[in-house]
């Protein structure tokens, strides 16, 4: 509980319950699904770390190479520094991840982590020469689900259905 300010400075004081912590408003509970592309992050892991091989390589190799260019061991650090931040980029496709129970759907791409609820939601659907599932919403909208790749094969199929289950028993519950 919380105290708001004072009343018209009457010296009286509001006090205002907060709601209890709901499932339903901020995210997946315990019992969530999660599901993960596995295609893409192996693909991530493997292209990060060779980037990094690369970079480390050729760090390695800079001084000794006669170009007529002194190269310094600061430089050598900052070609390690580019590689670990191309890496970091590569290592952003690693993160799609997508958590439901009988609540909603929480979806996390490259960049953006968003919450649905059921209620929001009117269909999970693989379209036809798509590469990742998508949660169709109302006023024709979707939102990506990057975690359900087409490329994971039965995967997928079974990601697909298991948000598909999960929607249906809370839109028919509700």
């Amino acid at each position: 509980m919380s105290e708001g300010p004072d009343r018209a400075g009457q010296g009286e004081r509001t006090v205002t319950e907060h709601p209890q912590h709901t499932p339903a408003a901020e995210g997946p509970g315990p019992d969530a699904v999660t599901l993960r592309p596995r295609a893409l992050l192996i693909t991530a892991w493997v292209s990060a770390a060779a980037v990094m091989v690369f970079f480390a390589i050729v760090a390695y190799l800079m001084p000794g190479e006669d170009t007529g260019v002194i190269f310094r061991p600061a430089d050598q650090v900052a070609m390690m520094v580019i590689g670990a931040f191309v890496a970091g980029g590569l290592l952003l496709m690693a993160r799609p991840r997508a958590r439901a129970d009988r609540h909603g759907v929480e979806v996390r791409n490259v960049l953006t982590t968003r919450w649905f609820t059921w209620a929001e939601v009117e269909g999970v659907s693989f379209p036809d020469g798509a590469a990742s599932a998508r949660l169709e919403l109302p006023d024709d909208e979707y939102h990506p689900v990057l975690a359900v790749q087409a490329v994971d094969r039965g995967l997928a199929v079974r990601g697909v259905r298991t948000l598909r289950e999960l929607h249906h028993s809370a839109v028919t519950a509700g």
